[in-house]
């Protein structure tokens, strides 16, 4: 038993119990996808939650591109705090998109070797089984398929096989019916669809068509409803964001041309499983974004509320900066800050002071006033160091009078 039979040993016990389940091979395949999408929900809620906050704050980023869009280096920095302070991954949805197809590789060993994995026989028997149903059967060339289309002829051969191999059980041996709506899942379909001419053919050329179209769809609904819910900070939508998401989503098309290209490469059965997780995905998808519309939808309201508060008080503000400017056109300006006011207001109030109690004492205030040097050497009164604090008016008068004594 290898590493890969830890995934591949309990799949194949429950696809085999799906099938004893159901009795029929495609239904049972169906409700296999299923419950891997039902065991995967968390994981694919987290995927979703991611891509969803992705889309919201769409419009932030761009807000962040316009604003610093000469310094890269600081638009990658407000970007990684902005993806911090929401919580965003930048891979974690893309990487949990991935997870179908890692389950996808184990059940294509489930799907192509179900006498190992379903019926739980050694894979020496399982070889030694496909030799007898050989010398009967022709199984075709491409010997990876041989033990899946020898096991819907066990029953036919059973007593050969038991009597080539006689210490083997027929505990759990069993004959497999691949038909599913008339269509044999364990072929391989043929894209040469002009050379097809029953149903069971065209059938298995239509699953690959069918599971590119679904998985089209799904990522299409998907890309849609994450886009909703791309609001800018005031809580709106914002539709040029959501175009530009749109635009460069190319999961859109690569997906589906993998299952294309899946279909074509590998049993029918695996496309049924396929068409089956594109179809639950499409509507867990929805419920989940149904779901996290209404948490989102509450913090978009909190967002308007913010912004219609801000809005408000902005033009309460412009309305008492209009209303001082009305009032003293010539002392308040946008410019004026409010020291400068409290300033001159009190120079004012000091002014008017001094001249009243100048006219009182009999003093005519606008009368030139008496100067003394000693306190003001410039000999201005409002500017008494305006010719420099070692200013002396009386430095060259001694050298003055001591040549005309000389003389």
């Amino acid at each position: 038993m290898n590493i890969s039979d830890i995934i591949r040993v309990p799949f194949g016990y429950l696809l085999d119990w799906l099938y004893q389940f159901t009795t029929n091979y495609g239904l049972a395949l169906i409700l296999f996808s299923l419950i891997v999408k039902l065991v995967l929900l968390p994981m694919n809620a987290k995927s979703k939650k991611s891509m969803l906050k992705m889309s919201r704050i769409a419009p932030l980023q761009k807000a962040l591109e316009a604003k610093y869009a000469d310094d890269k280096a600081k638009y990658q920095q407000e970007v990684m705090a902005l993806y911090k302070e929401e919580g965003v991954s930048t891979t974690g949805g893309c990487l949990w998109s991935f997870i179908p197809l890692l389950i996808l590789w184990p059940l294509y060993y489930v799907i192509r070797e179900p006498i190992t994995y379903m019926m739980h026989i050694p894979a020496e028997t399982a070889a030694q089984i496909v030799e007898v149903i050989k010398s009967h059967v022709d199984l075709g060339s491409n010997t990876y398929f041989h033990q899946l289309i020898a096991a819907s002829h066990i029953g036919e051969y059973l007593p050969e096989i038991l009597e080539k191999l006689p210490d083997l059980t027929t505990a759990g041996l069993q004959t497999i019916d691949f038909s599913f709506l008339g269509i044999d899942l364990s072929q391989i379909p043929n894209w040469k669809f002009w050379s097809l001419t029953d149903w069971n053919a065209i059938g298995a050329f239509l699953l690959p068509i069918l599971s590119g179209g679904s998985n089209i769809l799904a990522m299409w609904v998907s890309q849609k409803l994450n886009n909703s819910v791309a609001t800018n900070d005031k809580g709106e939508q914002d539709k040029d964001a959501a175009k530009m998401a749109q635009s460069m989503n190319t999961m859109l098309f690569v997906m589906p041309l993998i299952s294309v290209w899946i279909g074509f490469t590998m049993p029918a059965a695996v496309t049924v499983y396929w068409i089956a997780q594109s179809v639950f995905s499409l509507i867990i998808d929805s419920w989940l974004t149904v779901r996290y519309r209404k948490i989102y939808a509450a913090e978009d309201e909190v967002r308007r509320e913010k912004a219609a508060k801000l809005a408000a008080e902005e033009a309460e503000r412009e309305r008492l900066r209009a209303a001082r400017r009305a009032a003293n056109p010539d002392g308040i300006t946008e410019n004026t800050s409010k020291k400068k006011q409290e300033r001159k207001e009190r120079e004012e109030r000091e002014a008017a002071q001094r001249e009243f109690a100048a006219r009182k004492a009999g003093i005519d205030p606008d009368a030139p006033k008496a100067v003394d040097p000693e306190k003001c050497p410039s000999g201005i009164p409002d500017r008494p160091y305006c010719r420099g604090r070692a200013y002396d008016p009386n430095r060259y008068k001694r050298n003055a009078s001591d040549s005309d004594a000389a003389e």
